[in-house]
């Protein structure tokens, strides 16, 4: 397997195994649970682990719209973004297979219901409709770009950028769960949306729509900041 793309499905695999299992397994524990604040962190910190695991081989994407910016950005070649969106949409459904294999194990299964999947209208957890889970991750699709594309650019300090980009998912998280469950990723959202129960298959449509314009629109707008793309190091602030 290429090597770029072997780190992008382990990348993809590792934020579903970790993000979504935190949710489905961990988060509604009686007494014990993690809440919204630790599936939040657990996000954050599947992509700050994997960004300086594998983040010097592949760039650390693991998100088809972050890919998608980046191009857009004149970060990455486009030739790759079809094989590297279809890596980490086969790490997110394996993932998504794992977890249901864990889940489906409980003494008390009864169906995996939502299985952490996004969605919007009566699938949102705070009851939010179609536009504003559009408005919601389109927004913060971009936010995360620029924070990527920033972290990661010859000015930044070198070392760092994996902390940043861990944390603004986290924060992304923790402004958007409620809205959406919070996707920004399409490939974690198709994952989850084939082995959940009720409408996560039928809305997905929107969260691969919304992400991909969001990672757009960030790539955009730095690019309004930074005319001329230059030579940028990899997640780790190393060459990528």
């Amino acid at each position: 397997m290429n090597a770029k793309l072997g780190a992008e499905f382990i990348g993809a695999f590792w934020l579903v195994f970790g993000g979504c299992g935190s949710a489905v397994i961990a988060a509604g524990v009686p007494d014990v649970g993690i809440g919204l604040l630790g599936v939040s962190l657990a996000f954050g910190l599947t992509v700050l682990s994997m960004a300086y695991a594998v983040g010097g081989i592949s760039g650390g994407h693991f998100n088809p719209a972050v890919t998608l910016g980046l191009a857009v950005a004149g970060r990455f070649e486009t030739r790759m973004i079809a094989p590297y969106w279809a890596a980490q949409v086969a790490g997110s459904v394996a993932a998504a297979a794992v977890l249901y294999v864990i889940v489906s194990g409980q003494a008390e299964f009864a169906g995996v219901g939502g299985f952490a999947s996004n969605g919007y209208g009566a699938a949102s957890p705070g009851g939010y409709g179609l536009t504003a889970a559009l408005v919601a991750e389109v927004v913060l699709t971009a936010g995360f770009v620029i924070v990527i594309l920033g972290a990661t650019s010859a000015s930044a300090p070198p070392g760092f950028a994996a902390i940043a980009i861990g944390l603004a998912l986290t924060l992304i998280h923790l402004v958007s769960i409620p809205v959406t469950n919070t996707s920004v990723n399409p490939a974690r959202s198709t994952g989850v949306a084939l082995f959940a129960e009720g409408p996560a298959l039928a809305q997905l449509w929107l969260f691969w729509v919304a992400p991909l314009a969001g990672g757009v629109l960030g790539a955009l707008l730095w690019r309004l900041l930074f005319p001329t793309p230059v030579p940028a190091p990899g997640p780790t602030g190393e060459p990528a």
